[in-house]
């Protein structure tokens, strides 16, 4: 009896973090126990999801299911993005060249900028008058 094999992997983005796990099925997506297009409400998220899937050309083949926790929809999609990508290593080694030449392999390091003291924000500073 043969088991069916699971590729688990975890993705990052912002403040988001994604434990993706690939199973061989028809394609059916879980974000947090509910399906993709009921978790994320904008379509650029969803696709977002499915490009390392799409690039791969194994989008009807492997059922994904992902815990996101931390940060916004945006940041998790990312997050789930950078998971999928790293799954799909493990299911496949051959499609690394495929997967970096996307950008799907690199985690984006970019972090929101920290609010300084004496400041209002980031960047923004307090109004200034003059009398």
């Amino acid at each position: 009896m043969v088991k069916d094999v699971k590729y688990c992997a975890t993705g990052r983005r912002k403040e988001s973090t994604a434990r993706v796990i690939l199973k061989s099925g028809s394609g059916e997506f879980m974000v947090n126990k509910r399906l993709l297009e009921s978790y994320f409400g904008r379509e650029v998220s969803r696709m977002l999801v499915k490009q390392p899937l799409i690039v791969a050309n194994v989008l009807n083949k492997l059922n994904v299911s992902a815990n996101v926790s931390g940060g916004g929809l945006s940041g998790q999609a990312g997050a789930i993005c950078h998971g999928i990508a790293r799954a799909l290593l493990k299911y496949d080694e051959s499609l690394k060249p495929l997967l970096r030449k996307g950008n799907f392999l690199t985690r984006d390091s970019r972090m929101k900028e920290r609010k300084k003291p004496g400041q209002k924000g980031a960047r923004a500073r307090f109004q200034w008058t003059k009398r």
